[in-house]
């Protein structure tokens, strides 16, 4: 071993501080990989965040929950079953609309008074609907 102005305690103590701060890292990405509710993972939680600025339905977009409970963010299963965990099928959506159309199937609740009265059709949807009615929802 060739030290070259240092000591190898001075070697120990750098590899046990480095395999410290991985550990710590590994926890964190843990935990932020399980950070919601719904067991969506870290990396498609962000994608849909980024893809998903505004509510997929209606449109609007998002406030805060001080601002607005009716229009802040909520998660939506396109597919009403929480054991499909998909860019496919996970959305944002305002909870206005999460809550009116709660167990519907995509195409029923696209008839509803509520959809009526807001303007929310097959092509007024966001992309990701859109896709999801061509499939058959």
């Amino acid at each position: 071993m060739i030290l070259v102005g240092g000591k190898i305690g001075d070697i120990q103590q750098s590899v046990i501080s480095h395999l410290q701060l991985n550990t710590r890292l590994c926890v964190m990405n843990l935990v932020e990989a399980m950070a919601n509710n719904w067991n969506i993972p870290a990396d498609l939680e962000r994608e849909v965040r980024k893809r998903d600025r505004a509510c997929v339905y209606c449109g609007n977009e998002f406030l805060s929950h001080k601002e607005s409970a009716k229009a802040s963010a909520s998660w939506e299963h396109i597919i009403n079953d929480a054991s499909i965990i998909t860019r496919e099928n996970i959305c944002l959506c305002c909870r206005g609309c999460n809550a009116s159309k709660g167990q519907k199937k995509l195409s029923d609740w696209l008839l509803t008074n509520y959809c009526k009265e807001r303007g929310i059709a097959a092509d007024t949807v966001a992309p990701i609907i859109k896709q999801a009615i061509e499939n058959g929802q």
